[in-house]
């Protein structure tokens, strides 16, 4: 099923970079959805995993990771661990992920799936991602998989020079926003209409 992913939902719509696939093909996707929903789990859709929240679509998973061009040494951070799905694709091709998560039962659910996955480059945070992670700063990369209505000031600060950043920005509906920091400042680049859960926290006082 995790081979048919790859082929027909995912190579067919053009996601080429091969870390993206072999981390896709990796990844027991089935591990991070309720037992439920388990059959479901390569549907090409996203799927409910309580407390409102959903795991993406497979394609826009790969879509975003591709979009970060990671060649394997980066520090990522991700904000909406969620399921721990996302963060897992991430662990398979970057050096580092910081995954932040707001619902303390969803943050330690994941936890506890990728660690009987044996990731040991995945460090965990229950917060509000709007903050970031100022600790562990600057990140090569960020990864935003809740939509804010504008993307947050201390995540772009948090972003090293020609780092890249993607988030689905938006209300009712939003349209994925990648960001390249250069030394000039702030590059803006308007992908793909997508729809995502909000994103919560301090994030809501600026809707």
């Amino acid at each position: 099923m995790r081979q048919e992913m790859v082929e027909y939902q995912l190579k067919r719509r053009d996601i080429k970079d091969p870390k993206v696939l072999d981390a896709m093909n990796k990844v027991p996707r089935d591990m991070f959805v309720p037992e439920s929903l388990q059959r479901n789990a390569y549907d090409d859709g996203p799927l409910p995993i309580g407390e409102g929240q959903t795991i993406s679509q497979p394609y826009i998973v790969a879509y975003m990771t591709e979009q970060l061009r990671l060649r394997g040494d980066e520090k990522v951070l991700e904000i909406g661990t969620g399921s721990g799905y996302q963060a897992a694709i991430l662990a398979e091709i970057a050096k580092e992920v910081y995954t932040i998560e707001i619902i303390e039962t969803l943050s330690k659910r994941a936890e506890k799936v990728l660690g009987e996955l044996g990731y040991k480059n995945i460090r965990f945070r229950t917060g509000d991602g709007y903050f970031g992670w100022k600790e562990y700063a600057p990140f090569d990369a960020i990864i935003i998989t809740a939509a804010p209505p504008k993307i947050p000031e201390p995540l772009i600060e948090q972003l090293k020079v020609n780092g890249r950043l993607i988030a689905p920005v938006g209300d009712t509906f939003q349209e994925l926003i990648l960001i390249t920091k250069t030394e000039k400042g702030i590059v803006k680049e308007s992908l793909i209409p997508v729809v995502f859960v909000p994103m919560r926290g301090e994030i809501e006082k600026k809707r």
